[in-house]
Order: structure tokens, then C-alpha cells, then sequence
């Protein structure tokens, strides 16, 4: 997964409402997670979304406050086109924020996921926070 500086303003229907940012609302989904969000783009033919979507919602149930939500990206074509989405499985590690940290096209593997939530989760982290586990 590699890291991803977004930066879109567009206004087109489905776009972020903040530069930046995805909130629950433009993912037409009902809540993003606490700590991070993991954002899966699929499509009903497609082989590998299926694996995506288990390995997706393993992580998420295996990491506190981290949610998993998947989008059909041939109904949210104003999302996918504003997002710059070209193909599927494309997933996106949103930090507690809505920002999105990390982008990836394909079928990810199990420790790229965990990687990307840690980059995601340590992102939110103030200044000066030693990292302990949190609890």
C-alpha cells in the first residue's frame, strides 16, 4: 500500500465535503471507524473482492475501533470517478479523521493491511505520545 496525499476539491456529487477528507455521509455508509476505516471498492464480478473482503474484515475485527466498509463501485460511479478509483479491489485506509493514508489496486495481503492501519492509527497520534498500548 503506498502512502497517498489527498488532496481533492472537486464538488462533484459524492466528493469529500472537506479537502482531504471522507466523512460516513460522502461514503454513503453509516459510520467510519473510532481509530481508522478500511474502504473497499468492489464490483459484483469481480474474483478478487471477495478475498479483499475477508481479509479486510478479519484485520478490522482483530484491531479496536478500526471500521471495514465496502462500496459498490458500479453504483457510486460519481464516488469512484471523484476518488480516481480505476480499478477493483481498490481499498483505502482512512486515519480516525477521514484522511486517507494509504491507497492500494488488487488484492492486498494480510501484513500490507496491518502496516497501513498502524501507519493510519499512529497518524492520529499527538506530538510527544510514547506509542504504549492503549487499553
Amino acid at each position: 500500500m503506498r502512502d497517498r496525499d489527498h488532496g481533492q476539491d472537486g464538488a462533484g456529487q459524492g466528493e469529500p465535503e472537506a479537502p482531504g477528507r471522507l466523512t460516513a455521509a460522502a461514503l454513503g455508509v453509516g459510520r467510519l471507524g473510532e481509530r481508522a476505516t478500511l474502504v473497499q471498492f468492489s464490483t459484483a464480478f469481480c474474483r478478487p473482492c471477495a478475498a479483499t473482503r475477508r481479509v479486510l474484515a478479519d484485520v478490522a475485527a482483530m484491531v479496536g475501533g478500526v471500521a471495514h466498509v465496502e462500496i459498490d463501485a458500479e453504483s457510486r460511479l460519481g464516488l469512484v470517478r471523484g476518488l480516481g478509483i480505476t480499478a477493483t479491489p481498490t481499498v483505502l485506509v482512512l486515519d480516525a479523521a477521514g484522511r486517507e493514508v494509504r491507497r492500494a489496486a488488487g488484492q492486498p495481503r494480510r501484513a500490507d493491511v496491518i502496516a497501513a492501519l498502524g501507519a493510519a492509527i499512529d497518524a492520529e497520534r499527538p506530538a510527544g505520545d510514547g506509542g504504549g498500548a492503549a487499553g
